[in-house]
């Protein structure tokens, strides 16, 4: 009864979504050559433009400017391994890239912006918010917004997949699930190369697997599920790992995301239409607006060391956290950054708003080892409100 119901809920949540973001890989945007593969691209444009027209609203995220901008300039990958060239290749790959969404889209009566983001667009509060203003307006003007991470200025994904582990900010389906999370979108879909998340061997070794190899649906993201993820695909930088990341955020936003093949006819009616095609992940609970960005969207700055004492009262008694709790406090960061709250034994329960600087923190700690006041006490002072606080 519960898979009933919850195949019941996927239904509805699809059927229903109004507002949904739309991940396309390097793997379908590019062919074997390098250049835009129109064959892949053309009908997703067209179904995208279709449902943007049945007054839903539609943000894309598209990966594929590194590739564009390599076959442009006439280099071959093993020329890429210098970062500085991986930038260039996606500064000429942008314009490119942006050059074909405007002519196919302007083809459906549908008019385009670019945005452009870097880490720092989701770990500081207020151009969060101001991203989401933006976005919030291109899509009252009727406009496709097309999300790319700014590689001519940022190196975190390029650096993730150099390094071949993931990063905190830095693959485009991470960014496509911050998208969703700052947009409170209802639906999150991932096209890539394969039919969804497959059973077994199929899944570790990236082939694109039979329809009978697809888990068809999920409510949990489990420790084993995330081993049986694969890496990085061939053309592309993130994998099925960095797509289970992305669908976990999803359903901690209360939305539903689904993984499937981009090469499939119709797929984005299809799956709006409520079919059961690809991997679809249904959320059981909903972590809201700031909290969520506490927990997922926000780069953490420093770790703050508590006793067990402070931390009882954090969990249990939903306390602020106070600078006589804390055992040590390291790394630097400033008033209002977000920091990692751990035991004594180095295990992170909590993270928070900061309500103060690292320096006035330890300034703090210092005078809790002095003489008590002439009321006989030290006040003792606030480190993260409890508002400002995401057990994890």
């Amino acid at each position: 009864m519960a898979d009933q119901n919850l195949e019941v809920e996927r239904k509805r949540r699809l059927r229903s979504a109004r507002r949904l973001v739309v991940k396309v890989g390097t793997s379908t945007v590019t062919g074997a050559d390098g250049d835009l593969c129109a064959e892949r691209v053309e009908p997703i444009v067209r179904s995208i433009a279709a449902i943007a027209q049945s007054r839903r609203q539609v943000v894309l995220v598209s990966s594929g400017a590194v590739g564009l901008g390599r076959a442009w300039l006439g280099l071959h990958t093993s020329r890429l391994g210098d970062m500085v060239t991986k930038q260039a290749c996606a500064a000429v790959g942008q314009s490119l890239l942006m050059d074909a969404y405007k002519r196919l889209f302007a083809g459906c009566g549908l008019k385009v912006a670019q945005v452009l983001l870097t880490e720092e667009d989701f770990t500081v509060w207020r151009r969060y918010s101001n991203l989401r203003h933006t976005i919030e307006k291109l899509l009252q003007f009727g406009v496709i917004p097309i999300i790319n991470e700014n590689d001519t200025v940022s190196t975190a994904e390029l650096t993730a997949i150099d390094h071949g582990k993931r990063a905190g900010f830095g693959d485009n389906d991470r960014l496509a699930a911050l998208v969703m999370s700052g947009l409170e979108a209802d639906a999150l879909v991932l096209l890539t190369n394969v039919a969804g998340f497959l059973r077994g061997t199929a899944a570790a070794g990236g082939g694109s697997g039979a329809d009978a190899d697809v888990i068809p649906l999920l409510s949990e993201i489990t420790p084993e599920l995330k081993a049986l993820a694969a890496g990085p695909s061939g053309g592309g930088r993130g994998g099925m790992t960095t797509k289970l990341d992305a669908a976990e955020l999803a359903m901690h936003c209360g939305g539903v995301a689904v993984i499937a093949n981009g090469q499939t006819p119709r797929i984005l009616e299809r799956i709006l239409d409520g079919e059961k095609i690809g991997t679809a992940f249904v959320p059981s609970k909903r972590m809201r607006g700031k909290r969520r960005w506490i927990a997922f969207a926000a780069n953490v700055q420093g770790r703050i060391v508590v006793d067990s004492g402070a931390r009882r009262a954090l969990e249990q008694a939903k306390a602020s956290l106070l600078a006589s709790g804390v055992v040590r406090i390291e790394s630097h960061f400033a008033a209002r950054d977000v920091v990692s709250i751990v035991d004594a034994a180095g295990k992170e329960f909590a993270r928070g708003i900061a309500a103060c600087s690292s320096h006035e923190a330890e300034t703090s700690l210092d005078d809790q080892k002095t003489p008590r006041n002439a009321a006989g006490r030290n006040a003792s002072r606030v480190m993260v409100r409890r508002d400002n606080i995401v057990l994890l």
